[in-house]
Formats: structure tokens, C-alpha cells, sequence
């Protein structure tokens, strides 16, 4: 699994304002577990589960980082909202109550806030286009995220010959593999307000390690012997992931307790 941020999971970049996504989403969760309620057909221990954009967002510019930082904040407030709701209604409406007047306004503010990132990103850089595809969401079980859906990117900008590129995917490497590296995001706690710039561009730093290693991986395909990739690629591409962890861990502590255990995410594979 790769991911990404300003300035993706796999060639993206992986904004900080997904990290109190997860610290918000995963209180909600206990709230509602521990609520011990129960709504018709529904166990009383789901909450709502929302696929992260932030391995689809490419880079940020500068410029947009305030405003799409603010919707992905959005986002965190949205969901904050419906799992409240979720708790609060239980035995209210008939077998659709759910998704009729949870799970489908949520979807629909969720793509107001997608297409805004879109807009902010445009406005500087080529503008990424289907990020709606991140909007639905569904009942999961407690610290659960929804799966991402394709992981396909289609960008607004033109080619040389004026047409629309075509769709891009996860470039092919060695084998017909590609680096897998574990993400960080859900387990980085609640980010301080001062220490959220530091951490987002060591994010965006984790995503630009992995594109790295992916353009050697395929630079020197049929190089080497059978420990090349281990040795040349794998190898440094953690050394590099362990400090950028140490890094994210230190930033926040500066300013709130001081995460432990990051470079867990460290080490990568190839899929």
C-alpha cells in the first residue's frame, strides 16, 4: 500500500487533515460502542465508515495547501456529525431510516467538500477530477475504515498536443511489481495546530520516498542479483521512512504527548 500530500498513497500526498479524520472517526466509534444502543437491524457497536481521499489527492500547491486542509477538516466534521446522528436516532424510521437520512446527506456533503479541493487544487496546478468517488460511506464496525475505491487518477490538464491525457494508474515495476509501503495516517494522533505544516511535508516527504523508489525500481529492472531490490531499493527506502517517522513523532510532541512506535510503518514490500 503506497499514499501522498502537498507539496499518494501512491504518488499522491497525504494530507494531515486525514489524520484527524482518524482520530475523530475513532472516538466516535468508541462512543457508539460503548452506548451499548441498538437500532432495528443494525448492531449497536457500527459507526460510519468513509474511504480516505488522501492517497487520490496529488501534490498541493503552496497556495491551496489552507483551503483543501480546511475541507479535509470538512470532512472530519461531517463524519463527527453523522456518527452523533447515528447514536442519537437509534430505533427512530423504518429499515431505510440509515441510509436515507444519515448515509446519503453525508454523501452529499462529502462531494460538496471533494469538489471544493478539486477547485482549490485547479485554481494552481492541474486539477484532479473524480476525487466524488471517496463520498459514500456505510456502517462498519468500531476503528474501521472503509476500502478506498480504484485507485485510477485523471487529471484536467492537457498534453503537448492539446487531448486529455489518458487516466493514470500505478506505473508498472521490476516483475510487474510495485512498492507497498504501510501508511502512518490512521495511527498519527490528533496534530497540534502548530506542528501541522511539519507534519504534513513530512507526509508529502514518505509519498516522494515511495515515487523514488518506484522510478529505480523500474530505472534497473534486470539489474543486479537476487537481492538487488532487498539491498538497493527496499533497504534505503526504510532507512529514509524511519527518519521521517522519527520526524513526525518529534514534531508533535513538541506541543502534545509525543507518538511512539511510528517506525512500525516503515519497512516496505513489493506487491
Amino acid at each position: 500500500m503506497t499514499h501522498v500530500l502537498p507539496e499518494r498513497k501512491k504518488r499522491r500526498v497525504a494530507l494531515i487533515g486525514l489524520v484527524s479524520i482518524a482520530a475523530l472517526s475513532t472516538g466516535l466509534a468508541a462512543a457508539a460502542f460503548a452506548s451499548g444502543t441498538s437500532q432495528e437491524g443494525r448492531q449497536a457497536s457500527q459507526v460510519i465508515a468513509c474511504p480516505s481521499p488522501v492517497g487520490a489527492i496529488p501534490a498541493v500547491p503552496a497556495g491551496a495547501q489552507a483551503e483543501v486542509t480546511r475541507e479535509l477538516g470538512n470532512l472530519d466534521t461531517q463524519i463527527a456529525e453523522a456518527n452523533k446522528r447515528l447514536v442519537d436516532t437509534v430505533g427512530q424510521g423504518g429499515p431505510n431510516f440509515v441510509d436515507n437520512a444519515i448515509l446519503g446527506p453525508l454523501e452529499d456533503k462529502r462531494i460538496a467538500a471533494l469538489n471544493r479541493i478539486e477547485t482549490a487544487i485547479g485554481r494552481l496546478a492541474a486539477k484532479p477530477e473524480g476525487l466524488e468517488r471517496f463520498a459514500a460511506c456505510a456502517l462498519g464496525a468500531p476503528g474501521q475504515t472503509a476500502p478506498a475505491p480504484s485507485t485510477t487518477i485523471v487529471s484536467e490538464a492537457p498534453d503537448a498536443s492539446g487531448t486529455e491525457p489518458p487516466a493514470q494508474t500505478e506505473p508498472p515495476a521490476a516483475g510487474g511489481g510495485a512498492i507497498e509501503c504501510p501508511s502512518p495516517v490512521d495511527t498519527i494522533p490528533a496534530v497540534p495546530a502548530g506542528a501541522q505544516a511539519e507534519v504534513t511535508r513530512e507526509l508529502a516527504n514518505l509519498d516522494t520516498q515511495i515515487a523514488e523508489a518506484e522510478k529505480r525500481l523500474v530505472d534497473t529492472a534486470g539489474q543486479g542479483g537476487p537481492n538487488f531490490v532487498d539491498n538497493a531499493i527496499l533497504g534505503p527506502l526504510e532507512d529514509k521512512r524511519v527518519a521521517v517517522l522519527n520526524r513526525i513523532e518529534t514534531a508533535i510532541g513538541r506541543l502534545a504527548a509525543k507518538p511512539e512506535g511510528l517506525e512500525r510503518f516503515a519497512p516496505c514490500a513489493l506487491r
